[in-house]
């Protein structure tokens, strides 16, 4: 699996469409073609534009792009925001093979009660963070298929 790493791959994938969403997650997604199907006469410049931000070097197996996004509004600590990006990363990791050819952002939509999960990364909120991101990709793979 690839990672989102610029700017501009987060803000092509997220204009892609929303996928999936949970009470605090939502799944973006942006297909890519692979670079034989995006040649030839037929296919114009603005088409090609974002396939050129998922450019891999010569040799480079292709494979899902993944992102995530915890923005400071909806966690404030950094190591929450941390944690739960190290679980989005995790979780995509087991649904790799579920997920199609193209470019995911996992953006965190909503914050978790800090009266309920009272400690930055807890054993609580990280496993209630895991159990809500299955449950995301579980919707996302089932769109697809």
């Amino acid at each position: 699996m690839h990672r989102l790493k610029t700017r501009p791959q987060f803000q092509a994938t997220m204009a892609g469409g929303t996928v999936s969403r949970t009470a605090h997650f939502a799944l973006h997604r942006l297909a890519l073609h692979t670079p034989a199907a995006s040649t030839g006469p037929d296919c114009s410049h603005t088409a090609q534009q974002p396939q050129a931000l998922f450019a891999l070097p010569a040799g480079m197996p292709a494979g899902p792009w993944l992102g995530a996004m915890a923005p400071k509004r909806w966690a404030r600590r950094a190591v929450t925001r941390n944690a739960i990006k190290r679980q989005i990363y995790a979780v995509a990791g087991e649904h790799e093979a579920r997920l199609p050819h193209a470019a995911h952002v996992v953006r965190l939509r909503a914050a978790f009660d800090r009266k309920q999960f009272v400690s930055a990364s807890s054993d609580a909120l990280k496993a209630a963070v895991r159990a809500e991101l299955q449950q995301l990709f579980a919707r996302a793979a089932k769109d697809t298929s």
